[in-house]
């Protein structure tokens, strides 16, 4: 079975679900059962606030508990039960592609002997990790997702994500890696900046989570204030971004720009499409995971 994950700094993505990149060890029985992995006799509450940037994902064991996780619950969401081999189908950014690829895929397999054994919720779960294939982040995304824009002679990428901003352009479908850049512009920045304002503007600690909803635009009971300057910040947000994407390299006054990752909503709900060339968003979140899984299977040569 092959399962495409997205290994996010915010979250954690795969074809049918999504959910934060925190991890809380336990040496002894948490509080709840609910995404509890239990690994090498420790306990790890997974999705629960968010974790420490790390620049290097391989640097400690986070995202490896996070990837079991990800495959126990997708195991159970598609009712393949708790003993079942699996190809790990994932991605990197175009900008560090070839400089990681090997060491993440010797990450995400480092059992020599298999299978992986570990809990999930009360459940034992013995997995064959057979493979991992790892495919550049973005323009998975976009295979598939172009649509009127999948004949145009240049298109700018840009994938917004919880921490870096992966931008480049695409010459008649081919990605030129002479143009990755990687912005260290992503949404946790833009939050940090608005809770940090409401607290100064009003004295109010409002979360993350309460940010999410007004930026889509979802009910949410908040002080009116805090509610302006989210709407506000995130206004002023996008414009850095796309003035920062122009000071780059990247006009996206003259070329067809596609926008993926979790900014891409926000994009479409704060910017005037009048003053640039034509715009296209992807905004499922799964979409690069999506992706990788189609690709891997392409690769293996499944049709379905």
């Amino acid at each position: 079975m092959i399962i495409g994950i997205d290994h996010g700094y915010g979250c954690m993505k795969t074809a049918n679900g999504v959910f934060t990149t925190g991890v809380s060890e336990y040496d002894k029985e948490p509080y709840t059962t609910e995404n509890v992995i239990r690994y090498n006799d420790k306990f790890y509450v997974c999705g629960s606030g968010r974790q420490a940037l790390i620049r290097d994902k391989t640097q400690n064991d986070n995202y490896y508990i996070l990837t079991l996780c990800a495959l126990a619950k997708e195991l159970k969401y598609r009712n393949a039960g708790n003993k079942n081999n699996v190809n790990i189908a994932a991605g990197l950014p175009l900008t560090s592609y070839g400089r990681d690829k090997d060491g993440f895929i010797r990450y995400l397999k480092r059992h020599i002997m298999q299978p992986v054994k570990f809990d999930f919720e009360n459940e034992p779960y013995r997995i064959f990790i057979d493979d991992v294939m790892v495919f550049p982040q973005g323009c998975a995304a976009v295979i598939g997702n172009m649509g009127d824009l999948a004949n145009e002679p240049s298109v700018i990428v840009c994938d917004i994500g919880s921490w870096t901003v992966d931008t480049f352009r695409m010459d008649n479908g081919t990605p030129n890696s002479d143009t990755c850049r990687s912005l260290e512009m992503g949404i946790i920045r833009m939050m940090d900046r608005i809770l940090e304002d409401v607290r100064s503007h009003t004295g109010l600690s409002i979360t993350a989570a309460q940010i999410e909803r007004v930026m889509k635009a979802l009910p949410c009971t908040i002080d009116e204030k805090a509610r302006d300057i989210i709407e506000r910040q995130g206004k002023m947000y996008i414009d850095r971004l796309l003035r920062t994407l122009i000071e780059s390299g990247f006009d996206i006054t003259a070329i067809p720009t596609i926008y993926v990752g979790g900014g891409a909503a926000l994009v479409e709900r704060n910017v005037d499409s009048s003053h640039y060339a034509k715009m296209m968003f992807v905004k499922d979140v799964r979409a690069n995971a999506i992706a990788y899984e189609r690709l891997a299977k392409l690769f293996v040569g499944e049709t379905t």
